[in-house]
């Protein structure tokens, strides 16, 4: 990428060159009025639409696609090649690069998730379709669809489901789709497109989009389905396909959370659960030509410990009623990477090792703080501050340097001398008085220590109170 094209452009995430300035894009002066609708394609194509959809992806940064350009690298290309690509656009001859294949382990460790990474300018062109078409597609969905869509959440996903239970519904029909997004059938999704786009021209380029094809080790592989996650319009079309099933339950009364391809049906009996594993499976696979993962879906109570799992959540009863909880596997996968973030072999001093530990446990609180464990918190946050202590006992290595740090601390000279040349082992070592006394809990605030528990009922009243 020539450094020059930097030179003579208007403003650092904008795709459109100065000579434009103050002007705006001829694609929205010529704006044409066709049955009364303003037409789609140069909505898509403006350029305040545009260099929105530029920043959107520049703030998602992600890796690059099969040309290996970066987001910074594709800002002068744009602002060069903007009315060029815009044209072949305009005319039906712009053809999408093939996606790059990346395969990312799915959490569970036995399978891996395919990801289809679009190149840089196939991201903003599809970023800026995207902001034009969620509005269109919107008011269409289903008041039980929560993933992807402008101010819904996962939260906000299994609150429901407990509100449904609190209702009487306490059995789920957990429905696992197999691939989902890598199985679209292409012909029907155009339909479900066509039948609210009236634009062709929009509905041919992503027809491109989803037959652009895979490169996998240098092969160009052809994709006759699917619309492979990683590129900003997959999400949104991922809804238009399942809001089909969305609106066929709805019409037969029957109650559906979603959030994209993860579903739960919620009924009064097992019985009845059952009946609508099978029908809502049937629909699925003969209507919408799904997979379904026989093995991984099932049938059962709402608050099996052992069972039930949506978005990481589980429920909970006890004598005050319903509840929401972290799944069991959700807590021992965080508790694994807080105990991976805190062992010697990362090398970092401790400062570092709590820097690490805060951003991880904002973030995972910061989605689980819907459930209730403040219990569950304290405890980490008594083990986490063990676990540091036995940090820094480690840094410490020769008996001397744990004596003088000891004294230093605070601890009688008698004292430091019998636990400096102590057998014992670290963790032992960690849990006791001494380490205690002298590595205070607000010595390790000071040093950067995150009081976890604390922002955890802080976002609570927030978010459940406020």
């Amino acid at each position: 990428m020539k450094a020059e094209y930097r030179k003579g452009y208007l403003q650092r995430d904008s795709v459109e060159r100065e000579e434009h300035a103050g002007v705006r894009s001829a694609g929205t002066r010529e704006r044409k009025e066709r049955g009364g609708a303003t037409d789609l394609l140069e909505q898509i194509l403006d350029r305040d639409n545009l260099n929105r959809a530029y920043k959107q992806v520049k703030r998602n940064h992600g890796a690059p696609g099969i040309d290996g350009m970066t987001v910074e690298d594709a800002l002068p290309w744009l602002q060069e090649h903007r009315d060029e690509l815009l044209q072949k656009i305009r005319e039906g001859r712009y053809k999408p690069s093939p996606v790059r294949r990346k395969e990312i382990p799915k959490a569970d460790g036995s399978r891996v998730r395919k990801l289809g990474i679009p190149t840089v300018v196939d991201r903003v062109i599809q970023q800026a379709v995207a902001q034009q078409l969620q509005p269109l597609f919107e008011p269409l969905f289903s008041e039980g669809s929560y993933g992807y869509r402008p101010g819904r959440s996962a939260q906000q996903a299994i609150r429901k489901v407990k509100d449904y239970a609190e209702q009487g519904y306490g059995y789920a029909v957990e429905i696992d789709l197999s691939k989902y997004f890598d199985t679209l059938n292409h012909e029907l999704l155009m339909h479900l497109l066509r039948k609210q786009i009236q634009d062709r021209r929009v509905t041919e380029l992503i027809k491109r989009y989803l037959k652009s094809g895979v490169m996998e080790n240098g092969v160009h592989c052809k994709t006759e389905e699917g619309s492979p996650q990683g590129g900003p319009l997959s999400p949104l079309l991922a809804n238009i396909y399942l809001n089909e099933f969305d609106q066929e339950m709805k019409g037969r009364g029957v109650n559906v959370i979603r959030y994209a391809d993860d579903i739960v049906v919620l009924a009064k009996s097992k019985r009845a659960a059952v009946r609508l594993l099978e029908s809502c499976g049937k629909y699925l696979e003969t209507k919408l030509r799904l997979q379904i993962n026989t093995q991984k879906s099932k049938v059962g109570s709402v608050v099996a410990r052992k069972h039930f799992k949506f978005l990481g959540f589980a429920l909970g009863k006890n004598k005050n009623g319903m509840y929401i909880r972290a799944h069991g596997q959700s807590l021992a996968k965080a508790k694994k990477k807080l105990k991976e973030l805190t062992s010697r072999s990362q090398g970092r001093n401790v400062r570092q090792v709590m820097e690490k530990v805060k951003v991880y446990i904002r973030g995972w609180i910061g989605y689980y703080y819907v459930a209730d464990m403040k219990r569950i918190l304290q405890s980490w946050s008594e083990w986490l501050r063990r676990r540091l202590r036995m940090y820094i006992w480690k840094q410490w290595k020769k008996p001397r340097t744990k004596v003088q740090n000891l004294r230093k601390l605070g601890i009688p000279e008698w004292q430091a001398y019998q636990w400096g040349n102590s057998r014992l082992g670290y963790w032992r070592i960690a849990g006791s008085p001494v380490l205690s006394r002298s590595i205070t809990n607000k010595k390790l605030v000071q040093a950067g220590y995150y009081d976890f528990p604390a922002q955890y009922e802080r976002l609570r009243k927030l978010h459940l109170c406020g």
